[in-house]
């Protein structure tokens, strides 16, 4: 069995669901997933429920590009390897696009524009009908560092970048990932009309530059789509015992909670609040993937 090509990405969170108003911000998070193209099957299973992985190599011949050493689709195959917990709103199928995406680049050595990755990464998601607009935020948070506000609608992808931010920055917050259970259902897009204002309050806290705002806001409105009085209860109590953002992300059910890294008393009530909660799976603490400020100078 020889390996072809591989590729990296990184899970995200939420700044501004693209269902919300049309306009979309995600944000990279430290949860590295890595892809590899093989000429033989993997020993071990690759989890891939929505034929998202056959739909990037549709997206990327729809691109214009090859496959690797003249095989067939057919006889390519993958192995994943993810820290991104999937299903929970933290942009596994984006990054799992892009870090695939990668690996044919690198199998092809060929040249491929992040623009082009983006594009190629919606498609997929819209054909393996695991994103409800493309998820073209989602593609350049797990692309790159920062944030961008998107327009998935605009006749290009460069043009679909409105504006970006830096992010904040990952040496003064802490992001704790409160995983919960799978979601039990996936929102329909009439779902968010009703909730339209917490979703504006969003896109004003983006225009800002606040982005910890921008994110609770989104988490209400998406707690609001979802009625999910529970998710309501552990991002009330998370503000409630030093939180400074809380809030769904994606479609759920991951809570994503952000802390000032320097106060380690309330950080350590946090932990402490959702190892308690028996409707908690999991806690995962890492932190944003935002640009250096000396990067920009």
């Amino acid at each position: 069995m020889a390996v072809l090509g591989s590729g990296n990405a990184n899970g995200g969170c939420s700044l501004l669901h693209a269902a919300g108003l049309g306009y979309g911000a995600s944000i990279g998070l430290d949860l590295p997933l890595a892809v590899r193209l093989l000429d033989r099957p993997s020993k071990r299973d690759v989890d891939d429920p929505d034929g998202l992985l056959p739909a990037i190599i549709d997206a990327w011949l729809a691109g214009g590009f090859k496959l690797p050493n003249e095989l067939a689709k057919d006889e390519l195959h993958w192995a994943v390897v993810s820290q991104i917990p999937p299903r929970q709103g933290l942009k596994s199928s984006a990054a799992t696009a892009i870090a695939a995406l990668r690996a044919l680049a690198d199998a092809t050595k060929s040249e491929v524009s992040d623009e082009e990755y983006v594009a190629m990464a919606g498609q997929a998601q819209l054909e393996a009908n695991v994103s409800l607009t493309g998820s073209i935020d989602d593609a350049w948070a797990c692309l790159t560092p920062g944030w961008k506000l998107i327009d998935p609608q605009a006749n290009s992808i460069a043009e679909g970048v409105l504006f970006e931010g830096d992010g904040p920055d990952t040496d003064h917050w802490m992001v704790m990932i409160i995983c919960r259970g799978e979601r039990a259902k996936r929102p329909e897009l009439e779902d968010f009309i009703p909730h339209s204002t917490a979703f504006q309050n969003s896109l004003e806290a983006l225009q800002e530059m606040n982005e910890l705002v921008a994110l609770t806001w989104n988490g209400r409105g998406i707690i609001a789509v979802m009625n999910d009085a529970q998710g309501r209860k552990i991002t009330n109590d998370a503000m409630l015992n030093g939180a400074r953002a809380a809030g769904m992300s994606g479609s759920g059910n991951a809570i994503i909670v952000v802390a000032p890294k320097m106060n380690i008393l309330n950080c350590e009530r946090l932990r402490k609040l959702f190892e308690s909660n028996t409707d908690v799976v999991k806690v995962i603490e890492t932190s944003f993937l935002s640009i250096k400020k000396e990067e920009t100078m």
